[in-house]
């Protein structure tokens, strides 16, 4: 069974377990091994049973806890080699080298073919990734988060995906009156910050299909932010296009349930 649970996501911290069978990954790792190990109880898994940890980039909460991870559960940790230069003290030691991918590339785990596309972020070789079970690719993941704008390829993407984990980072107006100083607010709204509300509301409705049947809100900011504001302005436009599809808002402290993707 094809499944997926944010386990973490927010400035403090990113984590998303996929899973396929017998088959674990988790894309980014930037929380404690503690709130990991808690949440993989939660949803009924071992937390040592894991295949593989990926890196989208190498800011420190997406990577800040991906060495100690790899030291816990022992599994190898897949990372493009720019992304790596770049994480290696926030990693630390490791029992074996990593797995270096190209952005394009399509990586089999076990039951799994991940495949890490380009993702508009003020990072070294920032990524997003489409996921799909070994023997079914109409089930399709989709996991964007980290991206001041989208482009062709992710809208491309999107369309394909069954269940999307989209970035819901900022409320517009927040942010501008917010406490951040300016040079913060103008890197968050460039086009290598983040997606604001209206901005995964947009894109959304851009792409939506039937074939959508959950979409996960997530990488909101606390203090830019509110679960209700993020909620409220995807689902107007999801009932307005009368769409069936399920809507999710993730957190920072709580991890969702696991979800089976394409059960619509």
């Amino acid at each position: 069974m094809f499944q997926t649970s944010v386990i973490t996501s927010g400035s403090k911290g990113n984590c998303i377990l996929v899973k396929n069978g017998s088959t674990n990954i988790v894309i980014d790792a930037g929380m404690s091994f503690k709130h990991y190990a808690q949440c993989m109880t939660n949803i009924g898994l071992d937390p040592t049973k894991l295949d593989a940890i990926f890196v989208s980039h190498e800011h420190s909460d997406h990577v800040g806890g991906a060495g100690i991870l790899h030291r816990k559960t022992k599994s190898p940790i897949y990372i493009s080699h720019p992304t790596f230069v770049y994480s290696e003290k926030k990693i630390g030691k490791l029992y074996d080298e990593p797995y270096y991918f190209e952005i394009g590339e399509y990586i089999k785990v076990g039951s799994l073919i991940v495949h890490p596309f380009n993702s508009p972020h003020d990072a070294v070789d920032s990524c997003n990734f489409l996921i799909h079970p070994v023997d079914d690719d109409k089930k399709q993941l989709l996991i964007a988060t980290d991206l001041g704008f989208a482009h062709n390829l992710l809208k491309v993407n999107l369309k394909k995906a069954t269940t999307i984990i989209l970035e819901s980072n900022h409320d517009v107006k927040m942010l501008r009156e917010g406490p951040y100083e300016w040079y913060l607010k103008q890197r968050i709204l460039s086009k290598t910050g983040h997606l604001s509300n209206e901005q995964a509301t947009n894109l959304i409705e851009e792409i939506l299909s039937e074939n959508h049947d959950r979409i996960i809100l997530a990488h909101l900011s606390e203090i830019n932010n509110t679960p209700e504001l993020a909620f409220s302005q995807m689902k107007k436009m999801l009932d307005f296009m009368q769409a069936k599809t399920d809507l999710i808002v993730s957190s920072q402290y709580q991890n969702t349930p696991l979800f089976k993707i394409g059960d619509g």
